[in-house]
């Protein structure tokens, strides 16, 4: 059955449609415009959605958990995702890759077999690697026993044993067999990602060569910006065959800094991701992240030992609304960040935009950009 829905703005992907409405055939869009709604479903239901935005549904390329869970921990690992995923559903995302922390090599390969069922279903996009293949002076919230050199054949195994499970590996391309690694990444079609690395500017202009196609929360867990040595950060805001992740909570990074990002990268290169942990949506106290303690206050996670950032407890709807209030970015920056970047990231054109042929996942934002409604292909939504 076909339905149609309008609203005052509809924003695309790409751009946002003054008086735009969108047509929906079962899981899936079949047209969509703006001005009067198309003869060809003149005869069909429609529901005015009113004053909003209705924009994709959001696409998060980097998440631990939330709702209490984390990917991969506890022992009905399938279930406790689940709740993870509709933790996240709530606030906007329709569409989210499942973010592993540091592990031995047996702990992450169980965790992988654990959670491919989803994968394959559909219900997660994907899993990312964030370790073990990471520098041990930029290790933030990871547990240094466990930190390892990237040896291109344990990564490669890690990578064979489900193919098409792992979509993204974070690593340290300049410690010993990185290079390789990140071929070994690019070669299965698996976004290499720059991260937790100590690179210098010059090492990260060969990983790039080498196939590093995203970066790992930009800014966080690197060198910072010097003027005799710039580090990776300038060569990877320059470099357009990269894209940047941002972690838009006022805490990882801050607003100024979050607009300079977008305009020195441009369109098309920014990703917010959320770096969620367990404790998103949750109540503040003791928390744990790959098996390090955590302390969260005022919705800030920290290492008990140390002090360290241990991930977040954003939503990304909340990283859309302090990108557009705090930091200034144009809403359809904003939200292009938030759906059709990331989903280009994982080479997919079936999520994040509103196009005929994509599926049905969409988002209703109010004027304020809050969440009013989530509506999902999943649930045939019309």
């Amino acid at each position: 059955m076909v339905r149609v829905l309008t609203a005052s703005r509809v924003f695309t992907g790409s751009t946002i449609l003054v008086d735009g409405w969108v047509a929906v055939e079962g899981p899936s869009i079949v047209a969509v415009g703006s001005g009067p709604v198309s003869a060809d479903f003149s005869a069909v239901p429609v529901r005015a959605l009113g004053d909003v935005v209705l924009a994709p549904g959001f696409v998060d390329i980097h998440c631990h958990g939330g709702g209490g869970v984390a990917f991969g921990d506890g022992e009905d690992v399938v279930g406790q995702a689940r709740v993870a995923l509709a933790t996240h559903r709530r606030h906007g995302t329709t569409t989210l890759v499942g973010s592993l922390v540091t592990d031995s090599l047996d702990g992450l390969a169980g965790s992988i077999s654990a959670l491919a069922p989803l994968v394959v279903s559909g219900e997660l996009a994907g899993l990312h690697l964030e370790g073990p293949w990471l520098s041990p002076a930029q290790r933030g919230a990871h547990t240094p026993s466990l930190l390892r050199v990237p040896e291109p054949a344990e990564v490669a195994g890690i990578l064979d044993a489900h193919p098409g499970v792992v979509v993204m590996v974070t690593l340290a391309p300049e410690l010993p067999g990185g290079l390789e690694a990140v071929r070994v990444c690019a070669r299965r079609g698996v976004v290499a990602a720059f991260g937790h690395s100590d690179a210098s500017c010059e090492q990260v202009s060969a990983a790039i060569e080498a196939g590093v196609s995203n970066v790992t929360h930009l800014f966080n867990a690197m060198r910072p910006i010097h003027h005799r040595e710039p580090g990776p950060i300038v060569p990877l805001l320059a470099d357009e065959r990269v894209t940047v992740e941002l972690i838009c909570d006022g805490v990882h990074v801050h607003p100024s800094v979050v607009a300079h990002a977008m305009r020195v990268a441009g369109p098309g290169r920014v990703v917010f991701v959320t770096d969620a942990m367990a404790a998103t949506d949750m109540s503040d106290g003791r928390w744990e992240l790959g098996g390090l303690a955590v302390d969260v206050r005022a919705g800030v996670a920290r290492l008990v030992e140390g002090g360290a950032i241990a991930g977040s407890t954003l939503t990304m709807d909340r990283a859309v609304q302090f990108a557009v209030h705090e930091a200034g970015v144009e809403l359809s920056d904003a939200l292009a960040a938030a759906t059709s970047t990331p989903a280009a990231v994982l080479g997919r054109t079936d999520v994040g935009v509103l196009a005929p042929g994509a599926r049905a996942d969409m988002v209703v934002l109010d004027a304020d950009v809050r969440v009013r409604e989530v509506l999902s292909a999943r649930d045939s939504v019309g």
